[in-house]
């Protein structure tokens, strides 16, 4: 199964071997414990339940149904799966050494957090001109509908809060793989600040 839990640790670049630089986010990946491992008789689908990190002050249910795992876990996340890798139990540990170089993953987690910001920021409206006739209505985002339906549609572009969004970047390839230390690149950006908690998926 290739899925893995980690902390971004940021970007930087790599060598690859025709000398041209790559630039890559890396992570620090796994090792993940299999908590849990779901199929369609007992819990109607078929998913693999693992946790990742040191937790504190675990409460007694997640103590407890992580207890059989042997962890105690900071991060508990589950991938659904079409079918159980072979041989697959509980207690099990999935690390960077179950991606290849060249493969396609896809990366999740949380964008940085922008706060309250207007139109200008977060959806890229334009503003009116500084001279020649223009009345200083630079940021101020207008009207914002017309008489009927006498209501302001879902949706509606304006100011608010901007970021902390739940963000995945698809197929990214792996450029770089280092089972000693966990850590696992990806070619480009990943969503999220440092040691934000990122997803890694593999195509399957």
């Amino acid at each position: 199964m290739k899925a893995l839990l980690g902390t971004k640790i940021g970007m930087t670049q790599i060598i690859s071997k025709d000398g041209v630089a790559v630039p890559v986010t890396l992570i620090q990946a796994g090792p993940v414990t299999v908590t849990q491992v779901k199929t369609v008789e007992t819990d109607g689908y078929t998913a693999v339940q693992v946790a990742y990190g040191e937790g504190k002050n675990l409460s007694k249910a997640v103590a407890g149904h992580t207890k059989t795992a042997g962890s105690n876990p900071k991060h508990i996340r589950e991938f659904r799966v079409t079918e159980l890798p072979e041989g697959l139990s509980v207690g099990n540990t999935i690390d960077v050494t179950s991606f290849a170089l060249g493969d396609i993953v896809d990366a999740t987690g949380t964008s940085k957090g922008k706060g309250f910001a207007g139109t200008v920021k977060r959806h890229n409206f334009n503003t009116s001109r500084h001279t020649h006739g223009g009345k200083g209505n630079i940021r101020k985002p207008g009207s914002i509908g017309s008489m009927y339906p006498q209501k302001v549609f879902k949706g509606k572009r304006m100011a608010g809060r901007m970021g902390h969004d739940r963000v995945t970047v698809k197929n990214l390839v792996v450029a770089y793989v280092d089972p000693t230390n966990s850590l696992i690149g990806l070619r480009g950006a990943v969503p999220g600040p440092k040691k934000g908690l990122i997803i890694i998926g593999g195509k399957a």
